[in-house]
């Protein structure tokens, strides 16, 4: 460490010109400098083992982000709302993803610790609001993982049926008129637990294979498909508008109950429209951030791992789109499993079975990526001391947080078991979307607080791009259900009776804070930088 970041981690700071640094140590908004971060993941019982490299970020992206959405998303969105255009849509909502990813990208190399967004948000907006985005991600993960270990059992069991295995109905999860356990999808998390406490560079090689294999059935379906594709069936490529009545209630888009406008599929406001459901198909590159603490060189590699992930699936994701609306018309396409029906109406059902089977496989790697970032995020809480110290101690043979990985392994397991949770699988997407706006935020205030960090990726034109990051994410949330908007506020309303009542009094900001009191903010006077 130098002298500069030496003295940034004791008080306020001077670096060539730079105004000074103002540390909170008391209250609710106390900050945690980006120095002490960093020195909290020298402890030895508290130190991850650093072992991933770029290709191993970009496969997590790629690995968390291809799931249900390339094999399902597409034509679902392409026949309710946007018709061929949908590839627009997902460019539009790539564009969207793209702005976050240039304000994770700056702060997952500035501040290579792991907990993503809930580690940068100590050290630029304070204690309380880094506690509520931690405790947002808990439930965006855990709920996400859950919901797609669910899917996954889905389709394996589709699988399994064509091959004349059946499972018992009270093991296949819910069905009509009674209520089973989903042996398989509790089975998955288990497993995958298991393999997340052995090691990360051992996740990275099972991940790996399983990208390997879905993004190889992916580019088959594309190029297949592309001998089957008709110009017919593009016309029109933008649909003639047409408006659509919303459910009223609480079932209603935010949006919608504040400005009372009428919704519209098809049209250029379809394209608008239908970004904002195909932008959850993206879901997951931010998770890249949560590994920054074990890779070896964060700086340069976790922005090439989060802006590269985010490239590819962008480029899959429209070539899928495009084939799925030429193979066949979009007003005739499925809304179950689009893309494998338009191979059986064009009589190949060999292709409608190979994408089963990557979806299947697909979903695996999504699973373990998103039960890595959660129990990422929820080791740093309780390194920082909001939630209990002994989820925080790694193990000493595999250096993971195997405590915390095994009790949220537990817990997603049980709810993946027994629950049916299609109508919580919103709550996923408003969490990841608060994440974005808190981000974007933070890397305003913390370029203002202390400019003198070594940044090795700037996010350009600041304040420019973080302010569109915020909007857009923001206009997103507000289309989302009302009902989804109480859900999490109830969710954040237990999750502010958990912080003042056990993490406020035993964080390890809130003893610094003790010590400093009678003086203010750390340093009572700006120190010289070299």
């Amino acid at each position: 460490m130098s002298s500069t970041q030496r003295g940034t981690a004791h008080g306020p700071e001077r670096g060539g010109g730079a105004e000074h640094t103002r540390v909170r140590r008391t209250g609710l908004f106390r900050t945690k400098t980006v120095e002490e971060s960093i020195r909290d993941t020298e402890e030895p019982e508290h130190a991850l083992k650093k072992s991933l490299s770029a290709l191993d970020l970009t496969v997590f992206g790629v690995g968390v982000v291809i799931g249900t959405g390339i094999f399902v998303l597409t034509g679902k969105i392409a026949k309710e709302t946007a018709g061929p255009a949908v590839a627009l849509s997902f460019v539009t909502a790539g564009l969207v993803c793209a702005l976050a990813a240039l304000c994770y990208a700056e702060f997952a190399s500035t501040v290579p610790v792991a907990g993503s967004a809930y580690t940068f948000s100590y050290a630029s907006l304070g204690e309380l609001p880094a506690w509520i985005i931690g405790w947002d991600l808990i439930l965006e993960l855990a709920l996400g993982c859950a919901v797609v270990a669910v899917g996954w059992s889905g389709y394996v069991r589709s699988l399994l049926d064509t091959a004349g295995v059946h499972l018992p109905q009270g093991l296949s999860g819910t069905h009509e008129g009674a209520f089973g356990f989903d042996l398989l999808a509790c089975v998955l998390v288990l497993v995958l637990t298991a393999i997340l406490v052995v090691g990360v560079k051992l996740s990275s090689r099972v991940t790996s294979v399983i990208v390997a294999v879905k993004v190889t059935v992916v580019l088959l379906v594309i190029v297949a498909g592309a001998f089957f594709i008709s110009g017919a069936n593009y016309e029109p490529f933008i649909p003639p508008s047409q408006a659509t009545e919303g459910s009223g209630g609480l079932a209603a888009p935010l949006s919608q109950l504040i400005f009372g406008f009428t919704p519209a599929n098809f049209g250029i406001m379809g394209i608008f429209a239908a970004a904002a459901v195909v932008f959850f198909a993206f879901i997951g590159f931010d998770i890249v951030a949560t590994a920054a603490e074990e890779t070896r060189l964060p700086q340069r590699d976790v922005p090439r791992g989060i802006l590269g992930s985010l490239a590819i699936c962008t480029v899959l994701y429209v070539a899928v789109s495009v084939v799925v609306t030429g193979m066949q018309k979009y007003s005739e396409l499925s809304t179950d499993a689009p893309l494998a029906d338009a191979f059986k109406s064009v009589g190949h059902p060999f292709w409608a079975g190979l994408i089963s089977f990557g979806a299947a496989v697909g979903l695996t790697s999504v699973c373990m990526i998103l039960l890595l970032g959660q129990s990422r995020v929820f080791f740093a809480m309780s390194r920082d001391g909001l939630l209990p110290k002994l989820f925080s101690q790694v193990h000493p043979r595999f250096g993971t947080p195997y405590r915390s990985t095994i009790a949220l392994g537990g817990v997603v397991a049980v709810v993946a078991g027994f629950t049916s949770i299609d109508e919580l699988a919103e709550l996923v997407n408003i969490g990841t979307l608060f994440a974005f706006v808190v981000v974007a935020i933070g890397v305003v205030i913390l370029r203002r607080t202390r400019p003198d960090l070594p940044r090795s990726f700037r996010t350009p034109l600041v304040p420019v791009v973080p302010a569109l990051s915020v909007l857009a994410s923001l206009w997103l949330m507000l289309n989302l259900p009302a009902e989804t908007w109480l859900r999490f506020g109830i969710w954040m309303l237990v999750g502010f009776v958990i912080y003042f009542t056990y993490g406020r009094s035993r964080s390890r900001m809130n003893r610094a804070g003790g010590r400093n009191a009678a003086t203010g903010p750390v340093g009572g006077g700006p120190g010289q930088g070299s």
